[in-house]
């Protein structure tokens, strides 16, 4: 352990050996945050002598938390627990496993996914009347369960009639759910948090469960994961967090960058370590990363030093428009290439998604292997959703929601009609529509062919349900020759696909039965609901993705388009600068020794040509000489933003106006109108 200690640089080691009291490790792009963090658990444990049991590391993503768990088994002890390690939304999950009781709920709950919740929503909004979008109704709903807001107090605040509509379809959601015994994601941490808040003892226990907490990629955590932090760490205050101001982008999902800017004020006798040498890139791409970063107001500070030292100057691409652009990107990756160069250590990156339309053609044209990281995901596939309600329903016969999807696939001519009448009668009889089916007679509620269809249909899912208990893994044979799941998708005109799919899904499950013989149904299940986008990405093409899709990765040769003025940084109402600037920062530290900065004359997007201006951001990364840097013109803050204010409360933006070097925010705080400087509230 001390030779692993001694390997790291100054800065790393003080982190390391930092025991009790609150930790602000601020950890530049490429600068070992991941060696550190699990070095200084693995540390506690097998130096310091702390129980495994004793500690807690919250991540963002499940690939983060299995690199971490993968690095500290190798540093601690053979025979030692292994510490809990896993991302914040498995850790309410775990939580609530054992404590939901405490809200009148029973555990056998199902984790909804963002498709799933979208259908609950438009199903209410047609029965309210209401014709909003869906996605914005979602954003809103999450947002405020993220800020501990009610449909009441939204009903008693809101001013605007859309407002209020929203309003009344979150209480019927947050009905529907409750009565249904489903969670959704924002529903694992916000239900977390009141069960502790609520619970005195239960918050003393867990805190004194966990004396040393750490969290990864603190600047992305928002309102509601902060104060769930609070109480965690409240008998000890042993929290230590890693992040970096500098990448906070993701304040559009409610990241509120003041958690990692005012940690050291809020949590008292706070030690701040600095990592600022980079392992990752060279000097000149950090330089430029430097530079372009500076120009921010909001953040602590520091500036990043190349281990690797010197190497080639970043390089500016500039082309008459989009299709000469990815022609020219296109004709250079195929030379590094034919140089030997690996596909998987290629990426182009785009701050808006519209423009891999013109990547696309280009290297379909040139014969380019590309991936598009950030399309439909597996899980999110019709298919794939059917077979995961289907093993919902053999994991509890009684979730409504996940036997209405599959009732009528494969076809069993039971329709919209039929649907609605078992639902009606199983709410008359107080019972689920499963029970409904298979204790009383339903045949005055839907036809003798329909009823006949229905008994069939559960006989199914005991058959299937005993095998289970016996044998997952002959579970899984049962399940095709009696359902027939993937006879029914081979007859659609995707079918190949549709089967391969399904093929895949059935060769995971039984992947993860090898690795454990005695996995729970639901257990597995919850894995799934808890995957995402960058869990499983091919190695084996080009990369082509968003800014945002490429945090936490890295390339040796990397592309970044779109450099213009309303493209990268984006404009107008709502555009907050500082943080488009983040994701400049961010693109460029991706790079480790080739970085290409694409920029062009002209765009076809939203159906016309348009002239485009080259990105300030070129010159503010020290890039092209001698321009005059534009100044930011955009507010922060658009009409209708959530915001806080340490004394008000919680309020909507009405107006945004120029005052000095800020704005004058016109807030409604539930009734009460107020002018508010812009730099006493933060959004949420």
């Amino acid at each position: 352990m001390q030779e692993v200690i001694e390997a790291l640089n100054v800065a790393q080691q003080e982190a390391v050996r930092h025991i009790d009291g609150p930790l602000l490790i601020l950890a530049g792009a490429g600068s070992g945050k991941t060696k550190t963090l699990t070095t200084r658990l693995a540390y506690l444990i097998a130096e310091v002598g702390i129980d495994p049991l004793n500690t807690l590391t919250l991540t963002f993503t499940n690939k983060a938390a299995a690199e971490m768990r993968e690095r500290a088994s190798k540093l601690i002890p053979p025979n030692s627990s292994m510490p809990l390690l896993c991302t914040f939304h498995k850790f309410g999950l775990l939580f609530l496993k054992f404590n939901i009781e405490k809200l009148g709920r029973a555990n056998n709950f199902v984790i909804i996914d963002t498709d799933d919740r979208k259908k609950i929503l438009k199903r209410i909004a047609k029965e309210h009347n209401i014709d909003l979008n869906i996605a914005f109704i979602g954003s809103e709903i999450s947002k405020y369960k993220n800020t501990l807001l009610t449909a009441d107090e939204i009903l008693q605040k809101a001013e605007l009639p859309d407002y209020r509509k929203i309003a009344k379809i979150y209480k019927d959601y947050e009905s529907e759910i409750i009565e249904n015994n489903l969670v959704d994601f924002d529903d694992l941490l916000m239900l977390t948090y009141q069960i502790l808040e609520q619970d005195e003892a239960l918050r003393k226990e867990t805190s004194q469960r966990y004396q040393y907490i750490m969290v990864d990629e603190y600047q992305d955590t928002n309102e509601l994961q902060f104060r769930l932090l609070e109480l965690l760490a409240s008998e000890h205050n042993n929290l230590c967090v890693v992040g970096d101001d500098d990448q906070s982008i993701y304040g559009w999902r409610g990241a509120n960058i003041r958690n990692i800017l005012e940690f050291s004020e809020r949590f008292e006798k706070c030690k701040t370590v600095k990592l600022e040498i980079n392992y990752r890139s060279t000097t000149p791409i950090l330089e430029a990363a430097n530079e372009l970063i500076e120009h921010n107001s909001q953040r602590i500070g520091k500036k990043l030093s190349s281990f690797k030292g010197e190497g080639e100057s970043v390089k500016l691409f500039h082309a008459l428009d989009e299709s000469m652009e990815s022609k020219g990107i296109a004709k250079e990756i195929k030379s590094l290439l034919a140089k030997g160069v690996s596909s998987d250590e290629i990426a182009v990156l785009y701050r808006i998604n519209a423009l891999s339309r013109s990547l696309e053609e280009g290297f379909t044209k040139e014969g380019l292997p590309f991936k598009l990281l950030g399309g439909m995901r597996f899980y999110d596939r019709a298919e794939i959703k059917d077979m995961i309600s289907y093993f919902r329903v053999f994991s509890n016969p009684h979730d409504d929601f996940s036997l209405e999807r599959i009732i009528n696939k494969p076809k069993r001519a039971i329709g919209k009609v039929t649907v609605d009448k078992l639902k009606k009668a199983a709410f008359e009889k107080q019972c689920s529509i499963f029970q409904l089916i298979k204790e009383h007679d339903i045949n005055s509620v839907v036809s003798k062919k329909a009823a006949h269809s229905l008994k069939e249909f559960v006989t199914q899912i005991e058959l299937l349900q005993n095998e289970i208990t016996h044998s997952l893994y002959n579970f899984i044979e049962l399940f095709e020759e009696t359902i027939g799941m993937k006879k029914y998708y081979a007859a659609m005109v995707d079918g190949t696909e549709r089967v391969q799919n399904i093929d895949e899904f059935i060769g995971f499950f039984r992947e993860a039965i090898s690795k454990n013989e005695n996995l729970a149904l639901d257990v597995f299940l919850n894995e799934i609901s808890l995957q995402s986008d960058q869990d499983n990405i091919d190695p084996n093409a080009i990369t082509i993705m968003s800014i945002h899709a490429s945090k936490g990765l890295e390339f040796e040769h990397l592309y970044v388009i779109g450099l213009e003025e309303e493209f990268f940084p984006l404009l107008g109402d709502g555009c907050n600068m500082e943080e488009e600037r983040r994701l400049g920062y961010v693109a460029i530290t991706r790079a480790k020794s080739d970085l290409t900065l694409c920029y062009v004359d002209s765009r076809f997007y939203k159906g016309q040509r348009k002239r485009m201006d080259k990105s300030r951001f070129l010159g503010e990364a020290g890039l092209i000489q001698g321009e005059a840097l534009k100044l930011s013109k955009v507010p922060s803050y658009k009409v209708g933003d959530l915001v806080k204010h340490k004394i008000f409360g919680i309020g909507r933006v009405q107006a945004a106006n120029k005052s000095g070097k800020e704005y004058k925010l016109k807030i409604n705080f539930g009734g009460s109108k107020r002018e508010i400087l812009s730099s006493f509230v933060q959004s949420v």
